[in-house]
């Protein structure tokens, strides 16, 4: 039996920001196909001399776990862009978001997850999503990578920063 991991969550409120993004239709289990393309788009980026704006990201669009889910893997920019290929430039949208830290291996970001959205619907929090046939759509459902695994290989050690979008 699992226990469901302590949370301490915050309602914040975030400014639009502007990204490069990669999107792509994945499984749980192959999600990191989609991570792995981060590096892709921090090179393109600086290939053309912009610069990262904050923590690279994962932004779940569509979620049915137990067929696909349509994520994308983005960087923040400092304004809004024009891609090229598979990368696109978005914003993400402004708006109040219920955000969490969590520190140690990614592979607890699922429990981590189930944790705030037990404690978000015990808030009576709506989040901004639509039902569709495809599965839940949300507007932003955000995993920000705040540790660089270059610098530090122990992914125990990895801080991963979670953040939902509240609906208005």
């Amino acid at each position: 039996m699992t226990s469901t991991p302590p949370v301490h969550p915050a309602i914040t409120d975030r400014t639009a920001q502007p990204y490069a993004g990669i999107r792509r239709t994945v499984t749980m289990q192959s999600i990191p196909e989609i991570a792995d393309r981060i590096p892709e788009i921090i090179g393109w980026l600086l290939g053309r001399g912009i610069a990262p704006a904050g923590a690279p990201f994962l932004k779940y669009n569509v979620i049915d776990m137990e067929r696909s889910l349509e994520v994308e893997a983005g960087v923040p920019v400092g304004a809004e862009i024009t891609g090229e290929g598979e990368i696109f430039g978005a914003v993400l949208p402004a708006g109040r978001y219920v955000t969490v830290t969590h520190l140690g291996h990614p592979d607890g970001l699922e429990a981590v997850t189930g944790a705030v959205l037990g404690w978000a619907e015990q808030q009576g929090l709506r989040w901004d999503t639509v039902d569709t046939a495809d599965g839940e759509r949300w507007t932003a459902r955000l995993e920000l990578y705040h540790t660089n695994p270059m610098e530090q290989p122990d992914m125990a050690k990895w801080e991963t920063e979670l953040a939902f979008r509240l609906a208005d």
